[in-house]
């Protein structure tokens, strides 16, 4: 996507004011896109510096260029008849399994996007070869029986199934995964063949979804179709042909969207990761066509789900599913939390920002950037969780490295390629400061490099060095986190300056900047209780944005990498303290440890022994609890003198039923 172009505005469709329950027409709308207020910069803009950020992207870099292309490309090479000596991958990838071929254009995606990030040439040397190798089997789809264009690593026969309404794993899922690494690869690397297979894909399915009615389409949309939306929308942009945007509009899946649209929160029962794409693609259709129902679509499905449906760390879901927002206490599982939903969450968080910049959605961002996607990956491995458990006690499950290929292995390896992405945000005047993240952006087109340095989040300490060859003239805006107190400090070399703004929105820092100038900022961590929702008695501790789990050490976890996600759900876990204490007295109880960052014990709290405290993202190969069973000591006194019952702080993994 070309993520600086100006979005548009064009009223199309409309009847009654909306465009919804309708089919795309049969004739392309124009691209008029609607204008940005704020705009990412590359990822060959953004540098970063040592933290553990950068220390998960060398460990997904190292894992990228670990897997065999070869590999990767033999099942697509076996679809149309071509020879093939590599060895079958497993899992997800397996030669039997329907969904093969998706981790390859995840793989795709991912390497553009690492190359881009780190300018690692056999990056792209991974890329253009694979490129070439699928445009070999794109050329003999036709002698293998497909239709012109097609490219898959299954026969075309599985679309048949989808529009007969027959049982079939999401071929559109996987086919929206190749097609969207190849534009990665074109748009992260300027490889031209990779936009030449895509257009040639993108026709076969424009070919696909005319030869069918308005009701056969959506009806076929109840297979999951991943963004399908997106992905169409931006090539439509990239190439400028509206045709392709007109298919685009063809896989608006009205029964979920039209709700939206509405202000209406329909999604109970709904599988969580088959929505959130059709949203990302609902922003997308938005930006390139400025229909107030596409933004209504996007910012109400956002706010319900970042603000209502989400765990104190920003994952959603059980068991891959919305659940009804009364339902919390029945929803602290080993299946919580699809890492899918938070890598698409977060990409619908950046839309929204470029539309309107707001502390609320960088504060969403930030908790789920740090909580989860920096907590998904382990470090000896570099692999990554499908899940996040909430189950008191329980622990991270990850994926293996050729015997796994789900699909949060393959939106896995694409959030560690991209963790420049988000930081900083510009528009023409001002540079926004988003994340607090160690790093060096440079800002070519104003002659300037902003250096930021900090420990971030082991303390507030956060310093912003500038460096340009002429004076530059520039709105700094620094995000001030809702979750800070009022006592937010900022220096211009040195000097303080007077911070008049709040928490939950941006410090302006309006001026003429020169060469060395140095902004120091102190942002105020402080502890806090988080409730889950509805369920008072259940709360999560947090330091600023910082989740802070009970650490319980890794005894009696025999092995925590699986083939399959559920591998371990019904593994027993050890009962877990619960909290013991006046509410509003809790947190005097909670301590930090000299020394150790981040790191705090409880004192007097815990039953029946305290517990050490640690950062969520940092809990791994462990038993950990996030929400903790709370008590008042009239209350503790009560239930220990009530019939001995089932461990009430503790949900059963041999609850989960395997999907």
């Amino acid at each position: 996507m070309k993520s600086a172009a100006a979005i548009a505005l064009l009223s199309i469709f409309v009847i009654c004011g909306s465009v919804l329950g309708q089919q795309a027409p049969t004739t392309a709308p124009a691209i008029t896109p609607v204008t940005l207020q704020a705009l990412p910069f590359a990822l060959d803009q953004v540098k970063l510096l040592d933290s553990p950020f950068k220390q998960a992207q060398e460990r997904d870099q190292a894992y990228l260029l670990s897997l065999d292309p070869d590999r990767l490309l033999h099942t697509f090479r076996l679809n149309v008849g071509l020879p093939s000596t590599a060895e079958p991958l497993g899992g997800w990838e397996a030669p039997t399994v329907e969904l093969r071929g998706h981790f390859t254009g995840h793989y795709l995606s991912a390497c553009a996007l690492m190359y881009r990030s780190t300018g690692d040439p056999a990056l792209k040397s991974r890329t253009d070869y694979l490129v070439a190798e699928l445009a070999k089997c794109q050329e003999a789809s036709t002698k293998a029986g497909f239709h012109a264009g097609y490219l898959s690593a299954f026969p075309e026969s599985l679309f048949d199934r989808v529009d007969k309404g027959q049982k079939v794993w999401a071929p559109w899922y996987t086919m929206h995964k190749i097609m969207a690494g190849l534009l990665d690869v074109h748009l992260q690397t300027g490889n031209p063949q990779a936009l030449a297979v895509l257009t040639k894909l993108a026709d076969w399915v424009t070919f696909r979804v005319d030869r069918l009615t308005p009701q056969q389409m959506q009806a076929s949309l109840k297979n999951e179709q991943g963004g399908m939306t997106e992905v169409l929308a931006n090539l439509a942009a990239v190439t400028n042909d509206a045709q392709y945007l007109r298919i685009a509009e063809a896989f608006n899946h009205h029964a979920v969207i039209d709700p939206l649209a509405q202000g209406q929160d329909k999604l109970d029962r709904l599988h969580a990761n088959t929505q959130i794409p059709k949203i990302i693609g609902a922003a997308r259709e938005y930006e390139l066509t400025g229909n107030p129902d596409y933004h209504q679509i996007a910012s109400f499905f956002w706010t319900e789900v970042a603000l209502h449906r989400s765990y104190v760390f920003g994952g959603d879901s059980d068991r891959e599913h919305f659940f009804a927002m009364t339902d919390w206490a029945k929803h602290l599982s080993v299946a919580t939390a699809e890492t899918c939903n938070t890598y698409n969450m977060l990409k619908l968080t950046r839309h929204l920002f470029e539309w309107e910049p707001s502390t609320t959605l960088m504060d969403f961002y930030e908790r789920a950037l740090y909580n989860q996607i920096l907590g998904s990956q382990e470090p000896d491995k570099g692999m990554m969780t499908y899940f996040i458990s909430t189950q008191p006690g329980h622990f991270k499950t990850y994926m293996t490295p050729l015997d796994s290929f789900w699909c949060c292995s393959g939106t896995g390896v694409e959030n560690h390629a991209k963790y420049g992405d988000t930081i900083y945000f510009h528009d023409a005047d001002s540079l926004y400061v988003n994340l607090f993240i160690p790093s060096e952006l440079t800002w070519k087109e104003r002659g300037l490099i902003v250096r930021q340095e900090t420990n971030f989040p082991e303390d507030g300490a956060v310093g912003l060095t500038l460096h340009c060859e002429h004076p530059v003239t520039l709105a700094l805006k620094i995000r001030y986190p809702g979750w800070a107190s009022a006592d937010m400090t900022v220096q211009i070399d040195g000097q303080n300056i007077p911070v008049t703004d709040h928490p939950g929105s941006y410090i302006t820092l309006q001026r003429e900047w020169h060469d060395g100038d140095r902004i120091q900022i102190m942002l105020p961590m402080n502890l806090h209780i988080e409730t889950l929702p509805n369920t008072p008695n259940q709360i999560a501790v947090m330091d600023g944005p910082i989740v802070l789990a009970g650490n319980f050490g890794g005894d009696k976890i025999e092995n925590d990498y699986a083939k399959d996600q559920l591998d371990f759900a019904k593994v027993s876990d050890p009962p877990v303290p619960v909290f013991v204490g006046e509410p509003a007295d809790i947190l005097n109880h909670i301590t930090a440890v000299p020394g150790k960052p981040l790191t705090f014990i409880t004192n007097g709290l815990a039953q029946p022994n305290d517990v050490t405290l640690i950062p969520l993202f940092q809990i791994q190969h462990e038993r950990y609890t996030i929400y903790w069973r709370s008590y008042s000591p009239d209350q503790w006194q009560e239930h220990n003198s009530a019939p001995a019952t089932r461990p009430t702080n503790l949900l059963h993994a041999n609850d989960v039923k395997s999907q």
